[in-house]
């Protein structure tokens, strides 16, 4: 049963009801499972993106003649071109519609994708990957606004986790990938596999998804409610934006970290760590899945706040251990315990923060959602190795925080319900 404290089940002030509700909202069509699954391959563009190409690092900088810096600067620039796209296409979805904005995307991408795989100097293939990001960054925030779009209450949040466990398998897959095949193929090779998940994406895009805002919703929203940043100031909308984006810090500090982790302090080779790797991420995926079962049964709220009172949990054994000196192997099953449950939190939180929104800006909010995803990831990247490769503490006072953070963050966005007061019988 949904509880009565999640704005999924209520009508804020800044959302129509009943029949200005419907003239506003686009004509209700489930999500089917071909555009479940066109939407996670968009959202799978970035994953593969940032890790399919990581192992050959070495060989291009020998193949463009610059340095370890100019080649890690490509992937930077795909970073911040994803965030800014964002950004752009959010907005830009909720004035003309979805369709043309992530078709556009999809196409700057694909050109972009071309640039990179012949770049002949490391200058070009910067500029490719910054547009690459910006056209990437298309399918994330319109695929998240197309979900809202058609559905609400739990089957928003059961369709979001539902595309985050299938866009999941790409974090997975990726570095793997990269690893076995960057040395037959080259560099050159891996990033032609990336503008080939984008030529994909475009395919079944083209096939399977349809503008999911009509024309006379827009002028119906424009005529009718408030527009503009300035909406998205709300306390809900804020404090579960928030709590999204710090579950999603305690995962990036995680991932920037388990390398020296898994290798350096645990002793791994290069497969136990792919294998270690593989089977959090697997967990992860597991518990989005349970997410999106668990959506008909509990509300968004709830399953958040389970996720992060067990990762909140998880990441103070990690910091008590890490305090008290012990093996830095004891650190393995807190942390499958830290990240796994963050599959509870990421599509409850997401369908939280969008759903609070007026209609006229879910496009906008979720630009910004993906916009601090992409702010927090950068920070806490650098945070995590501040004191070299041989201690955990920074990665275990990074993931507290943002752990306490985020449930502070998910307590603010609590929407808070007006019981009616009694009326005195004379």
């Amino acid at each position: 049963m949904l509880s009565t404290d999640t704005v999924l089940t209520t009508t804020p002030a800044d959302r129509p009801s009943s029949a200005t509700d419907t003239a506003l909202r686009a004509p209700h069509r489930p999500i089917g499972g071909a555009t479940l699954i066109t939407l996670a391959v968009l959202a799978a563009i970035a994953p593969f993106g940032i890790d399919l190409y990581l192992s050959a690092f070495p060989a291009m900088t020998a193949d463009l003649a610059t340095t370890a810096t100019g080649v890690q600067l490509s992937l930077t620039a795909f970073l911040v071109g994803a965030g800014l796209g964002q950004v752009v296409f959010g907005p830009w979805s909720d004035r003309v519609g979805r369709l043309a904005p992530l078709l556009t995307g999809l196409a700057v991408f694909l050109v972009a994708s071309v640039v990179a795989m012949l770049a002949g100097s490391i200058e070009v293939l910067v500029a490719a990957r910054l547009l690459q990001g910006i056209g990437g960054a298309a399918g994330m925030v319109i695929g998240r606004a197309m979900i809202v779009d058609r559905e609400e209450g739990p089957r928003a949040a059961r369709a979001l986790n539902l595309m985050m466990m299938i866009g999941g398998i790409a974090p997975v897959i990726a570095p793997l990938t990269g690893s076995v095949l960057g040395g037959a193929i080259g560099w050159r090779g891996l990033l032609a596999i990336v503008g080939g998940v984008g030529a994909v994406a475009a395919i079944l895009t083209l096939l399977f998804v349809r503008e999911s805002l009509p024309r006379e919703v827009r002028v119906a929203r424009a005529a009718r409610e408030p527009g503009g940043w300035r909406v998205l100031l709300s306390r809900t909308y804020v404090g579960n934006v928030l709590a999204f984006a710090f579950g999603m810090a305690i995962m990036m500090a995680y991932i920037s970290a388990s390398p020296f982790v898994y290798q350096d302090m645990v002793g791994l080779d290069a497969l136990g760590y792919g294998i270690a790797f593989a089977i959090n991420a697997v967990g992860l995926v597991a518990a989005t899945g349970l997410a999106a079962f668990l959506a008909r049964r509990i509300s968004p709220r709830a399953s958040a706040l389970i996720g992060l009172g067990t990762s909140f949990a998880a990441v103070a054994v990690i910091l008590i251990l890490t305090v008290a000196g012990a093996p830095a192997a004891w650190l393995m099953v807190p942390l499958f315990f830290a990240i796994a449950p963050l599959g509870l939190v990421l599509g409850s939180t997401t369908a939280l923060a969008l759903s609070s929104v007026p209609h006229a800006a879910t496009g906008s909010a979720s630009a910004i959602l993906g916009l601090l995803q992409f702010v927090l990831a950068g920070t806490v990247a650098g945070l995590v190795g501040v004191a070299g490769e041989h201690t955990a503490l920074p990665l275990a006072l990074t993931m507290f925080a943002a752990a306490l953070l985020a449930l502070l963050a998910l307590a603010v966005g609590r929407e808070r319900t007006v019981t009616p007061a009694r009326v005195r019988r004379p």
